[in-house]
């Protein structure tokens, strides 16, 4: 019994070894600037992990033979354990997590907490139940006020996201479903919610962030493929959670720009 309670336990070490090491299908295209590092940092914390998990199965699968039950087994005694070793590995295991964060918390934080460049496309994501709008500017580059007053969902559009139109800086701000950008330009990401907390999250660009009520968030990041590529609520925001999701267009900064014009035009 203790046998083949070993070979099951290596068996599924190998398998899910090899599944999740050694194996990267999974992973969506890369398609932002930041993409490589974070697909590294990935790598390297499966990497050791998988080390770790493979020390331990091959440990537990060992040891659940070598002390298996057999007639010349000794009588069962108490064993206190060694505080050496529990002290080692708590302090590797701590040094591991912490330094894990360390290394990638510098390309998290360079999104989040640096501005972004003069020359980034401006664009406002709004998250409400069960759906995401994206605002531009417009030429002016400025985004017109908008209020919790004005806000109509159920309108989509301009309503959706409360935006005063009596404003004259809401005359040439673009309100869609869809969202465009520039490949090879940084984009810079305000980012909001109507009522729940939603996650934007697209994965080919390596890129979450939780949209929370009543904060208005910056980021920006810069996409470097030409494609599209899904939105998704990373965060239970309700009962239509699941249909909440979008498309992320990257196109050539000309295209951008007709796409912009053209929506431009269709207010006029």
């Amino acid at each position: 019994m203790g046998l083949a309670l070993l070979v099951v336990i290596w068996l599924i070490t190998f398998v899910s070894t090899y599944f999740f090491v050694a194996k990267t299908w999974w992973l969506p295209p890369a398609a932002s600037s930041a993409a490589g590092f974070i697909d590294g940092q990935l790598a390297l914390t499966f990497v050791l992990m998988g080390i770790v998990f493979v020390a331990a199965q091959l440990a537990l699968g060992y040891f659940a033979w070598k002390y298996r039950d057999r007639p010349s087994s000794p009588p069962v005694a108490y064993s206190h354990g060694n505080v050496k070793l529990e002290v080692i590995w708590t302090v590797l295991t701590t040094i591991l997590f912490v330094g894990l964060n360390l290394m990638g918390s510098p390309v998290w934080a360079s999104q989040r907490f640096d501005p972004a460049g003069p020359g980034a496309v401006k664009v406002e994501v709004t998250g409400m139940q069960f759906a995401w709008y994206f605002r531009y500017p417009g030429p002016d580059g400025k985004f017109a006020p908008t209020s919790v007053k004005l806000m109509d969902p159920s309108a989509g559009g301009e309503a959706a996201v409360g935006l005063d139109t009596s404003n004259p800086d809401a005359k040439d701000d673009v309100v869609t479903g869809t969202m465009y950008l520039p490949v090879d330009r940084e984009v810079d990401i305000s980012l909001r919610s109507v009522d729940v907390i939603h996650s934007f999250f697209v994965p080919s660009l390596r890129f979450k962030q939780d949209a929370v009520p009543g904060l208005n968030i910056h980021m920006h990041f810069t996409p470097t493929k030409i494609g599209d590529y899904e939105i998704a609520c990373a965060e239970l925001c309700g009962l239509g959670h699941y249909k909440m999701h979008g498309m992320v267009h990257v196109v050539s900064q000309d295209d951008f720009d007709k796409w912009l014009a053209a929506r431009e035009a269709e207010k006029q």
